[in-house]
């Protein structure tokens, strides 16, 4: 299988905070909170995703704080699913109740070059063959 589309990279550890800053804790309007995603670490993500986009990361993406505004966020901005190494384990539940597609594979994050910081998105495809 082969995802395409857009692709916003991260490094690793990006936190919830990261995603939607704490100051926004007082919104539940997800299109609200979609104007706000990743607003502190990628200011001109919500000038540049578009819907169907993909966000890839490396290791531990959404550690943090249990609130779900993190995937709602994502969502909201038109984020088709994320891929990383690996997750958080309260970002995981809380993007499958929200019915945020995520996808755990190392080999998928590898071949995106994730490097430390924030990369120009661009059109890619990522191939997916995890075997874990």
């Amino acid at each position: 299988m082969k995802l395409r589309g857009r692709v916003h990279k991260y490094g690793a550890n990006v936190d919830t905070d990261a995603i939607i800053p704490a100051r926004y804790l007082n919104v539940s309007d997800p299109v609200e909170l979609a104007r706000h995603c990743m607003e502190d670490i990628d200011p001109d993500f919500v000038k540049r995703v578009r819907p169907g986009d993909m966000i890839v990361a490396a290791a531990n993406f959404g550690s943090g704080s249990s609130r779900e505004h993190a995937p709602l966020a994502i969502k909201a901005s038109g984020v088709s699913c994320v891929v990383a190494q690996s997750f958080a384990g309260i970002f995981f539940r809380n993007a499958i109740n929200i019915g945020l597609p995520i996808l755990e594979c190392t080999e998928a994050a590898e071949r995106s070059r994730i490097s430390p910081g924030v990369s120009p998105s661009r059109r890619s495809r990522i191939p997916i063959s995890c075997s874990s």
